[in-house]
């Protein structure tokens, strides 16, 4: 039997394994949402949804499974019939055919590296009676530990409902308790200024539907700024301002770093940066969100300036001078390629995850994309969409999988809290020691627990102080 790996696909190892017996763990793309079924699609990673499966003809497998096999949003290790599929462009270049699962479909606690790097299981399953008690038990206090002995920081959250600005300042949410409860010290609160000219389109994507009117985004982040603002004296977070005060919280005592999604409300003037910074504290600026706007491209939208334009060179120019931290979550590659040739410091894209080949207009980004932000010095956090990761395990795999192609060093947590329309697994800070757990389960030490829940960002973090 030959085992493959998905780095193998397009490479001669794979083309010459035609007819031999291989076995290959993946995911199954299906529209079906239930039952079973004897023919799909095996990818690498989850998919964000059923129509969202790769568009190069290597960048999956087809399968014709020798019976039907129940449908799962989990990870399966499957067994079958190599076939090559020379010089039909109707075919998908690589089937398996008379295909088995050697791991029941539903089954999703994949060993780290296993699916990328094809890395042996960790199997519990002969754990048993009190054995597997007390493992869970030891498991318990290591997630604690991990997560008490590190500044804990989520990259990117709304919560405490920062968003709903046109309330002005009632209706926050509490933040705090959660946040002691679960062991989180710090979270990124970004506000957004493109809020009043995008909406959810029929094609369930967020799409900017009108251009704005002169300074209206400038003064909506104002009153987003005010209202965040107001939420941190509500639930008397501390707020950190430099690498000192982050390197010293800890989950007992909750604190915010002002950010911002979107350089919207700069209008292209880096003067603002200087502003927002000594007026709100600002101390995290995403360039781009969802809308082209004067910084540079996205990743949901068509291009309209090549990537980074030279009013966000500017701008990230000035974050270096000042210690501000630059994200560049839903920007495109071409900027990303600028911002990186462009920064004297660490670069942070604050929530996604990792997809072998990204479709047209997809949020998630390819391990090429990812490694340079890892060059930069810089941290990119894994988000936690249902619509990608069907609960926390999925969701701790997915960042196994970056730390597989960046490091562990370069992962974090970017929870996207109160801002992802099809909801998150990590919907609540009290859940950190659930996802710490998730972590260790799926072969994270303790020491990584700490490095990606916080440890890098807080690394990043005093490097763009400097």
């Amino acid at each position: 039997m030959v085992q493959l790996k998905w780095q193998d696909l397009g490479t001669p190892r794979a083309d010459a394994s035609d007819a031999a017996t291989i076995e290959l763990a993946g995911f199954m793309a299906t529209p079906l949402q239930a039952g079973r079924t004897s023919h799909f699609l095996l990818v690498p990673e989850a998919s964000c949804c059923a129509g969202c499966v790769p568009r190069d003809p290597q960048g999956a497998i087809e399968v014709f499974a020798a019976s039907p096999i129940p449908v799962s949003g989990g990870a399966i290790r499957i067994t079958g019939t190599w076939t090559l599929t020379r010089g039909d462009a109707s075919h998908w270049r690589y089937q398996l055919r008379d295909a088995r699962p050697t791991e029941p479909a539903g089954w999703s606690s994949v060993g780290r590296r296993f699916v990328l790097r094809g890395a042996p299981l960790m199997c519990l399953a002969a754990v048993a009676g009190a054995q597997q008690q007390a493992v869970a038990q030891q498991r318990q206090a290591d997630a604690r530990q991990a997560i008490g002995q590190v500044s804990t920081v989520d990259l990117h959250s709304h919560a405490g409902e920062i968003l709903r600005v046109r309330y002005g300042n009632t209706g926050l949410a509490p933040v705090a308790a959660p946040m002691a409860e679960g062991g989180m010290a710090v979270v990124c609160f970004a506000i957004v200024s493109d809020s009043p000219c995008h909406r959810l389109e029929a094609d369930h994507r967020i799409h900017p539907y009108r251009s704005p009117d002169p300074g209206e985004l400038y003064a909506w982040s104002q009153r987003g700024f005010a209202r965040l603002h107001q939420l941190i004296a509500q639930e008397r977070l501390a707020v950190i301002t430099n690498a000192a005060m982050l390197q010293a919280a800890r989950g007992g005592t909750p604190s915010a770093i002002v950010a911002a999604e979107g350089g919207d409300f700069l209008d292209g003037d880096a003067d603002r940066v200087d502003e927002a910074y000594e007026r709100w504290q600002l101390r995290h600026l995403q360039l781009t969100h969802y809308r082209v706007n004067e910084l540079g491209d996205i990743q949901t939208e068509p291009p309209e300036h090549g990537g980074l334009t030279d009013a966000g060179a500017e701008v990230i120019r000035r974050c270096n001078r000042r210690g501000i931290v630059v994200d560049v979550a839903h920007g495109t590659f071409d900027l990303v390629k600028r911002a990186a040739s462009v920064t004297t410091k660490p670069l942070v894209l604050s929530h996604t995850s990792l997809s072998a080949r990204p479709g047209e207009r997809s949020r998630l980004i390819s391990p090429a994309h990812a490694r340079l932000i890892a060059q930069t010095g810089g941290v990119i956090g894994i988000w936690p969409p249902r619509s990608i990761f069907p609960d926390l395990t999925a969701m701790a795999n997915g960042m196994a999988r970056m730390a597989d192609v960046v490091g562990v060093e370069h992962v974090g947590l970017g929870s996207d809290m109160l801002g992802l329309p099809s909801g998150g697994v990590f919907d609540n800070y009290r859940q950190l020691p659930d996802l710490a757990e998730a972590m260790l389960a799926v072969g994270f030490s303790p020491a990584d627990v700490g490095k990606v829940l916080g440890g890098n960002y807080a690394r990043v973090f005093a490097a763009t102080m400097v």
